[in-house]
């Protein structure tokens, strides 16, 4: 799939789900200018990840018994509202070290939960032989041409909010990526130019931590799109985390504060 593919993919996506989501705004921080949040913390699950979700769950290919793995946002994202909205039968896989409030909130939810594996990548593959042996429809959390449609809506919401900024409508756009040194398949990958796995250490961001499908449709995607990849350290995710908390009022998770991680090692080359 090209990027161009995608981007239209996001438009039809958008009309499909505009009525499950709310569109959330974008903020300027106070702390600086020329940069925006898009708080997707506001989102209807806390989480951008409904936004993939629905599309997926509603596809006509989907059957009625879905299995997915997560972390916490993409299986909150998929069972608080796709799961039941739809009337889906869901069963979600966690690893054994989810975070203990994720657990919980996901089991509020009327899904099946299974613990698996010590990270997020060891769930997936559990779930994805859970969905061959036992007939579930797999529905992954990134490496789905409907989950990226759904999640791109961001995108056309920020389109709306300030111009032009994704490079399917503004091509001299410089799109980075952010990836924490602590599991940096994706950085390792996008410089290989091929799905390599590498360690994966504790990390504040163990929302997107872990390895990549070896099938990824996302790695090829990426490629396309992301111009760099700035790799940041534990404490520059945690610096991060305490700005967003002291200056911009915002209380969010380490995955969240990643990308403005990334930002402030980049300031001084994207200012203007």
């Amino acid at each position: 799939m090209s990027y161009l593919e995608s981007a239209a993919a996001s438009v039809q996506a958008r009309a499909r789900i505009r009525s499950h989501i709310y569109e959330t705004p974008l903020l300027p921080a106070r702390s600086t200018s020329n940069l925006f949040f898009k708080a997707e913390n506001f989102q209807l699950t806390g989480s951008f990840k409904l936004r993939g979700a629905m599309p997926k769950m509603s596809a006509s290919e989907t059957s009625n018994r879905l299995i997915t793995a997560s972390s916490g946002n993409h299986g909150i994202g998929s069972a608080a509202r796709a799961a039941s909205k739809l009337g889906r039968d869901l069963t979600v896989v966690l690893p054994e070290t989810v975070m203990p409030a994720r657990l919980a909130k996901i089991k509020q939810c009327d899904v099946s939960v299974i613990l698996h594996g010590a990270e997020t990548g060891l769930a997936e593959q559990h779930a994805q032989k859970l969905s061959e042996e036992e007939g579930y429809t797999c529905i992954s959390p990134d490496n789905d041409p409907y989950i990226i449609a759904g999640q791109g809506t961001i995108g056309l919401e920020i389109l709306d909010g300030i111009g032009s900024v994704l490079r399917a409508f503004a091509p001299n756009v410089k799109v980075y990526g952010a990836s924490a040194n602590a599991s940096r398949a994706l950085a390792a990958s996008m410089q290989a130019k091929k799905v390599v796995e590498t360690e994966h250490l504790p990390t504040l961001v163990e929302a997107v931590a872990g390895g990549i499908d070896e099938d990824t449709t996302t790695l090829p995607l990426a490629m396309q799109v992301v111009d760099e990849v700035v790799e940041c350290e534990e404490d520059d995710i945690r610096q991060s985390l305490k700005a967003l908390a002291l200056e911009e009022n915002m209380l969010m998770e380490g995955s969240s504060a990643l990308a403005l991680a990334a930002y402030k090692k980049t300031e001084e080359r994207v200012q203007g």
